[in-house]
């Protein structure tokens, strides 16, 4: 991309909407010069060539639609022009459409939707998908691709938002995000928005001085001061009601809180992400969310799909949820029986994540064998999956998911020596080795192919 492309012009009033933008598309690999009038964009156009050009409708000075016009008037050549507009106002926008404008966005928006326009606009491609096979958080392409972009982010983002259905490893990721962008001993707070008591809410999130409520018997630290050099994890943000919403974005823009009971301002610096398993931008719509708090935590998103949608990640997530529980026991870590396995990748999980990690504890839990079968696994009958519901993997796919973890069970047992696992399989050891080539298991250091 030409650093020509590369440069945008943003004309934005709202002073968290443009700060939020220009985290963004410095994250996107942009330079951005922010106007916050339509005057000062004209005179900023004569001294700069720029990729594209967004604009709010509503400026303080000149409309938005004056400045394309008067652009187009000044200039042989405007560059992709792309207007931010409230729903009343898409009547206008869609006029400036017809003059020769490029497209329009309206409020309230995903940044990442504007991010995929402005892309286009400007003629940048996507990046391809990894090559990898395999990352901390997942195998199947969505989390692969998640993967990949999270390093960049958790070097340069200040404020993360996940989002994604109960269960589906939220936490998980931020504690990913957290280890890749900070110290390894700084802290890591995580917060259940909607589980503290609203007359509390303050208390805990920026702390207390001795005797600034009934029963504060001694000063106390908030959230955002016991995360200071790490991360600050807020899941179900969209519970907090809207007095606390204020309060939590000053704090989020200034980077300061005051405890209750105390005139003094404490610098805090700190990453934040939040979570949420709702629709930020229809609560938004209905008047329960600020909008500008959105913006402000919306600078990225990343979506973690739910567990029925990524079906290659369930046994990979099965197998470690596997050792955890021997480790957690003190005991050889358990297999899972063919059938096991079929019931596992049939199943819908509408609990996702968490639901696969707690059936699978309370197996090994109740487990005396050394293989979980499904009943095991699923012995309430009103849960167990029906293995001829659509979402089942090929019969090709299902063999080798069986065959790679009987391969990896018989290892195992045998401490990894190939002669002794070839030979209690029936195999020879370059059927085995040629096995496990194909099926990508991994090939103990102290062992070489031979014949």
């Amino acid at each position: 991309m030409s650093p020509v492309a590369r440069r945008l012009c943003l004309i934005e009033d709202d002073p968290i909407m443009g700060e939020s933008l220009a985290d963004r598309f410095a994250l996107e690999g942009f330079t951005l010069d922010w106007y916050q009038t339509g005057g000062a964009a004209l005179e900023g156009m004569k001294r700069h060539s720029y990729g594209a050009i967004i604009s709010d409708v509503r400026l303080p000075d000149i409309s938005g639609e004056q400045v394309f016009l008067t652009a187009v008037e000044q200039s042989d050549f405007v560059p992709p022009f792309i207007f931010i507009t409230a729903f009343a106002s898409v009547e206008r926008a869609v006029e400036m459409l017809k003059r020769g404008a490029t497209d329009y966005i309206t409020k309230p928006f995903d940044i990442g939707e504007l991010v995929a326009k402005i892309r286009l606009a400007v003629g940048q491609h996507i990046s391809p998908a990894p090559t990898t096979h395999e990352s901390p958080i997942g195998v199947s392409r969505q989390m692969l691709a998640l993967a990949e972009s999270l390093p960049r982010i958790a070097q340069r983002a200040r404020i993360t938002l996940v989002t994604g259905e109960s269960g589906v490893g939220k936490e998980v990721l931020a504690q990913y995000l957290h280890e890749l962008g900070g110290k390894p001993d700084s802290p890591f707070v995580a917060v259940n928005c909607g589980a503290i008591p609203e007359t509390l809410l303050e208390a805990e999130f920026f702390g207390a001085e001795r005797g600034a409520y009934t029963g504060a018997d001694r000063a106390r630290r908030g959230y955002f001061e016991q995360a200071h050099g790490g991360t600050l994890f807020l899941d179900e943000i969209g519970e907090l009601p809207q007095s606390m919403q204020v309060k939590l974005l000053r704090a989020i823009q200034e980077q300061q809180v005051r405890r209750l009971g105390s005139d003094k301002v404490i610098p805090v610096e700190l990453r934040i992400v939040c979570a949420t398993n709702r629709n930020l931008q229809s609560l938004v719509k209905e008047g329960r969310f600020r909008e500008d708090l959105y913006y402000r935590v919306n600078v990225v998103n990343l979506n973690i799909p739910p567990l029925r949608d990524r079906p290659k990640d369930i046994l990979w997530l099965a197998r470690r949820i596997l050792v955890q529980q021997a480790e957690r026991l003190g005991e050889p870590t358990k297999t899972l029986a063919p059938a096991a396995q079929a019931a596992l990748l049939a199943h819908p999980w509408p609990g996702n994540v968490r639901e696969l990690s707690n059936r699978i504890e309370r197996a090994c839990v109740l487990s005396i064998g050394p293989v979980l079968s499904a009943h095991e696994l699923f012995d309430d009958h009103a849960a167990a999956p029906e293995l001829g519901n659509t979402g089942l993997p090929t019969l090709d796919e299902f063999l080798a998911e069986a065959e790679r973890a009987f391969i990896e069970s018989a290892l195992a047992r045998e401490g990894g020596r190939i002669a002794m696992t070839a030979a209690a399989l029936g195999v020879s050891r370059k059927t085995l080795w040629e096995k496990m080539k194909r099926l990508g298991i991994k090939v103990p250091d102290t062992e070489a192919p031979g014949g």
